[in-house]
């Protein structure tokens, strides 16, 4: 039997075959795939901006700014071609907005005719100025294209593999005793800074990496009670051996070992400070805790802390510790000679990056170092941006950990509350860490807790999908 095609379908079918043939790639993506690329270039830009020195040179951040303004301009496109809405919702703007205040004020002190606003460094307040605006692109992204339980999952594990590859390459040269790194020459001393030039920054990076690992492993925990008996325990390890939990658990391990090598005294103490606390809190009000959760958080302090600190040099940070001094100390004098400097422009500061500009003039003869950064954040934000646009900032910090709290005693799915306890951590250790140096200068650790605080708001914000089976939803 044979089928006659009709002259007409064929010149239909040929005029379509054409018509697909010419379009440009970029028409034929879907927005599925428009996602997707979005998605692998912000996780590339998670695991690239800590490796240029931490992206703390002109040339390295200018990288960075051109590399996020790539990826924002997919999205542009994909919502000008109808793949993307501009927003996921109110809640997205309104975590937008403390970018948009910082870059109002920043663009007021470099623009505006008023003699009482203005900046004593031009240069360095426009640096920052844009800065500012493509960490609020960059969490415009995030908050955009990373919302299901896939792109999360593909987020976070991207975060703690950057952690484990910094935590590696920093203590491979520290324990090999290599004085100069390998790429860029940067003198190692004696303690490790992975590809960062100073440790402390690199140990508030590996902290918040380390943060939302712990939190991720959480989410892979059961919650169903377990019965202790030999046969149930020795089952359970098994399969935790023979799963991705004993990974992830390793990739713990690897990164405790950088933080530790890194001999940062107060990175290591606000990082355990804070699962402490965010621990106890878990284990009051935690939804549905897992059944391991006061095992796992032992075995961080016992295994990590301990056992795995002392072979790689605990010994030597509890030294820093017990030879720290105030009198020979000048952070803290850098702190008291600095609070004439807001009492002189309270309202809207000095300028945006102009710390190292004005304290030269209120330096006292006593100690002659010269200090760039305040060695702590509020005092630095409140002496360039003034005291009110600080308040704000802290607020809204106080707000996000606020939601991080609530998440945990919520929300039904295992992966937002696991998240939120991360998140939690990481704002904890950041707000006692930042009191004694300026990790948020440093374009690598800006852009993780961006990231961090951004996951913040959509853990908290997005549709909590419960499950009808509370025996499957917590296996």
């Amino acid at each position: 039997m044979t089928t006659t095609v009709l002259p007409e379908t064929t010149a239909l079918f040929t005029e379509r075959y054409v018509r697909e043939a010419h379009q440009p790639s970029l028409s034929r993506l879907t927005p599925e795939r428009m996602a997707t690329s979005i998605r692998l270039l912000c996780c590339f830009t998670l695991v690239w901006s800590p490796i240029p020195l931490a992206s703390n040179r002109p040339w390295a951040w200018t990288l960075l700014e051109l590399l996020i303004a790539l990826i924002f301009s997919l999205h542009l496109v994909s919502v000008c071609t109808g793949r993307s809405p501009w927003f996921t919702g109110r809640w997205q703007q309104l975590s937008l907005l403390p970018f948009v205040l910082v870059s109002g004020v920043l663009a007021a002190q470099l623009w505006s005719p008023s003699a009482w606003l203005t900046t004593v460094d031009p240069n360095q307040t426009e640096i920052l100025w844009f800065k500012t605006l493509f960490y609020g692109l960059f969490a415009w992204l995030i908050t955009s294209y990373f919302r299901s339980d896939s792109a999360l999952k593909l987020l976070c594990y991207t975060v703690i593999a950057s952690g484990v590859f910094q935590a590696s390459y920093g203590a491979m040269l520290n324990l090999q005793g290599i004085e100069l790194s390998p790429i860029f020459a940067v003198a190692e001393g004696n303690r490790a800074r992975g590809s960062f030039v100073y440790q402390n920054h690199f140990a508030n990076y590996l902290a918040m990496t380390l943060a939302l690992g712990v939190g991720l492993l959480m989410a892979e925990l059961s919650s169903r009670a377990m019965k202790w008996n030999w046969r149930k325990v020795s089952r359970t390890v098994l399969g935790s051996l023979l799963s991705s939990k004993i990974l992830l658990r390793l990739a713990l391990i690897i990164m405790m070992i950088g933080l530790v090598l890194s001999r940062s005294r107060m990175g290591n103490a606000a990082f355990f400070t804070a699962l402490m606390l965010v621990s106890l809190y878990a284990i009051w009000f935690y939804k549905h805790k897992p059944a391991l959760l006061k095992p796992l958080v032992i075995s961080i302090f016992v295994v990590d802390l301990i056992v795995i600190g002392s072979l790689f040099g605990l010994e030597k940070l509890q030294q820093r510790y017990e030879e720290t001094s105030f009198a020979a100390e000048t952070r803290d004098d850098v702190v008291k000679d600095s609070l004439p400097i807001i009492a002189d422009a309270p309202w809207l500061g000095h300028g945006g990056g102009s710390f190292y500009t004005v304290f030269p003039a209120y330096q006292p003869n006593h100690y002659h170092w010269f200090y760039d950064h305040a060695h702590n954040e509020y005092l630095q934000f409140a002496i360039e941006l003034g005291v009110p646009v600080t308040l704000l900032l802290g607020v809204w910090l106080l707000w996000l950990l606020w939601l991080n709290l609530q998440t945990m005693r919520t929300k039904h799915n295992k992966l937002s509350r696991g998240i939120a306890f991360g998140c939690a951590v990481a704002i904890v250790h950041m707000l006692i860490h930042n009191l004694v140096d300026f990790n948020l200068q440093a374009p690598a650790n800006a852009l993780l807790f961006i990231t961090l605080l951004c996951l913040s708001g959509i853990v908290f914000s997005r549709q909590d999908k419960q499950v009808t089976r509370s025996a499957s939803a917590e296996v």
